[in-house]
């Protein structure tokens, strides 16, 4: 496969690993405080001194860390020296090594120099510990010797809250020239150090690890394949525990991109290798917080890259992912809808990508959606391109929901132009056995004198499961209109701008707290050819949505478009008879939850939390007047 490096089998399922932005919500029960108990390994390095200082000063706990060097001496000048005038104690380095009877040359003062970086960023974490008002002990320790490591962590107890693995080296050399020695001291500090403090702690409850890993372990690099390899197990360990397969309660491995200003990568001329492959530096202010970050946010954890831009790391490794997409299209698990044209490419940091050519001349659900003239992509097709895209390489999965919808920007088709959109579909684990697909809607223009516009329309996410959701029972079970006002058919698109083929509301009214909306009888067909078939039955989702819309003339005056949906299910079957759209507006305003029940008394479709955005302009009274006297 020239698109993916690491393909995995599981669930009857072909995966690889990708990248996806994802909030880090805070929990309110993961408080860092001065009862926690922190075990850090590498704590002499300049970054992991400044991550510890931010730990203490949000904690105030007990810290026990473990590096190779001995305990700094605070009385020593050399220290202050460093933090204060480094000229000058290179220069003072250099007499040292003169009068000692060698040669000062520079590899020898900035190994010396190196040193005492160390001893200062150790004494600086300890300081910080102390200074927050909590408890530091320093435990000098070969990590890879297990008896020195089991030694190191006894003092720790018997809860850990946090188990911070962060010691390390990294020695670049091509693989052909790498001594044995020397990638096994690489491999062995990271990974037999990690074993070794597990086999430690073997007795006592951990409550977080986090281990650090680098864009080198997740992408891998030229020179530094041990170190590569080494981040990568770390990683494998930490997503095991999300199986439950570990002694620690939950784990997350956190792939560093470069330090600026800190660590390592400030060295030599790393700095203007990472700029030529385009990848960002990490600034510490950046970098710092992540950790306690991860530590005091919800979820189980996992592996998480930090890093601005990834330059050539990121790219892809083939245009299409490395299918035939003629011959995807061919074979694809659906037929393809009037959202999903063609596919064109299956790639590791976008997902799927399906293109259609659109025409107002031809799609009534363009032709019959305006806005001042101008044909516009109808929310509930927008909905169903998801469904359509997420579906598509999936055999014998279902669409059971689409969920966190995004109405961003309209789609317009200015002067009835076709148009050619394109959705993104990237496919992950959902959890719970189920799949989900996160979207977006891309639409591109030629401005004049502006080049191409990229647009993203819509987004949102579509759950998939192996077997279709069963339908509800309604929550109300609907009978014709009753003996009070009615909002009719010609009362609704005096207002409304929809063409024949939207016009799917023949008459609304209340009825016990409720707004009922009655689907139109004998609707022209909405897409062309009729027979392809739709995942969504979107009408019957814009059927809510127009009813929710003369609720909201009707009571409020207010005209508005849709901008997001909570969620939308729809219930296989066809639809038995006459249907209804059963609206319940939320307290407070805060949207609608809907269905739509037909006669057979079976739930079609259901959303919850629908929203809107008012559009600008005020309304003719003459033209509200039915609409209130029904709704209010």
């Amino acid at each position: 496969d020239p698109g993916a490096v690491e393909v995995g089998h599981a669930d009857e399922l072909r995966w690889t690993v990708g990248l996806a932005e994802q909030a880090a919500e805070p929990d309110p029960g993961r408080e860092l405080t001065a009862e926690t108990t922190f075990v850090v390994t590498g704590a002499a390095g300049s970054i992991v001194s400044a991550i510890t200082a931010d730990l203490a000063a949000a904690s105030g706990g007990t810290f026990h860390l473990l590096d190779l060097v001995p305990e700094p001496d605070p009385d020593d000048p050399d220290l202050e020296s460093f933090a204060s005038d480094r000229d000058q104690l290179k220069r003072d380095l250099a007499d040292r090594i003169k009068q000692g009877g060698e040669r000062p040359t520079p590899k020898l003062v900035e190994r010396e120099l190196a040193r005492l970086e160390r001893a200062r960023a150790a004494l600086s974490a300890i300081e910080a510990i102390r200074g927050a008002g909590g408890t530091a002990h320093w435990h000098q320790v070969d990590l890879t010797d297990p008896a020195q490591v089991a030694e190191a962590v006894a003092p720790a107890g018997g809860r850990v809250d946090v188990l911070m693995h962060a010691a390390g080296l990294e020695i670049s050399h091509f693989l052909p020239d790498k001594p044995q020695a020397e990638y096994d001291l690489v491999f062995d500090v990271k990974v037999d150090g990690w074993f070794n403090l597990l086999h430690g702690l073997r007795d006592a409850e951990i409550g977080t690890a986090v281990v650090f890993s680098s864009i080198a372990g997740r992408f891998g690099n030229a020179g530094q394949t041990d170190y590569s390899a080494a981040n990568d197990l770390l990683c494998k360990s930490i997503s095991s525990l999300r199986r439950g397969e570990g002694p620690a309660e939950r784990g997350t491995a956190i792939d560093w991109t470069a330090w600026a200003e800190i660590g390592m990568a400030t060295r030599g001329s790393i700095p203007k290798m990472m700029e030529m492959a385009g990848i960002d530096m990490l600034p510490p202010q950046i970098g710092v917080p992540v950790v306690r970050r991860e530590l005091t946010a919800a979820g189980p954890g996992g592996e998480v890259l930090v890093a601005g831009s990834l330059g050539l790391l990121a790219s892809e490794r083939h245009s299409t992912g490395g299918i035939d997409a003629a011959e995807a299209t061919k074979l694809a698990a659906a037929p393809p809808g009037p959202m999903s044209e063609r596919i064109a490419a299956m790639r590791v940091g976008e997902g799927l990508r399906v293109l259609t050519d659109l025409d107002p001349r031809r799609q009534a659900f363009l032709h019959d959606h305006r806005i001042d003239g101008v044909p516009v992509l109808p929310g509930v097709m927008g909905i169903e391109a998801f469904a359509e895209a997420a579906a598509a390489i999936l055999p014998g999965w279902h669409v059971a929901a689409v969920e966190d919808v995004n109405l961003l920007a309209p789609v317009k088709f200015y002067r009835d132009e076709p148009r050619t959109l394109e959705v993104q579909a990237l496919l992950r684990d959902g959890g719970d056995g189920t799949l989900s697909a996160d979207c977006a809607l891309i639409g591109r223009r030629e401005l004049h004198g502006k080049g191409e516009q990229e647009t993203v329309h819509f987004t949102g996410r579509v759950r998939l499961t192996r077997d279709p959701p069963p339908a509800p029972a309604p929550e109300e079970k609907p009978n014709g209109p009753p003996d009070r006002p009615v909002v009719e058919h010609d009362a609704v698109y005096r207002v409304y701008f929809h063409g024949p083929a939207y016009q799917v509301l023949e008459r609304a009214w209340r009825s016990n707290g409720a707004v009922l909306g009655e689907l139109a009888p004998n609707l022209p067909p909405d897409h062309e050819p009729p027979g392809q078939p739709m995942e969504m039955a979107p009408r019957l989702i814009e059927l809510c949505f127009q009813t929710a819309g003369v609720y909201e003339l009707g009571s409020a005056g207010r005209m508005a478009l849709p901008t997001h949906v909570d969620r939308i299910t729809r219930y296989p079957g066809e639809v038995a008879g006459p249907a209804w759209a059963v609206v319940h507006p939320r307290d407070g305003g805060e949207g609608v939850d809907a269905e739509v029940v037909d006669g057979s008394g079976r739930v079609q479709v259901r959303l919850e939390g629908y929203r809107t955005i008012e559009l600008p302009g005020a309304t003719e009274e003459d033209v509200l007047k039915p609409l209130r006297a029904a709704m209010t």
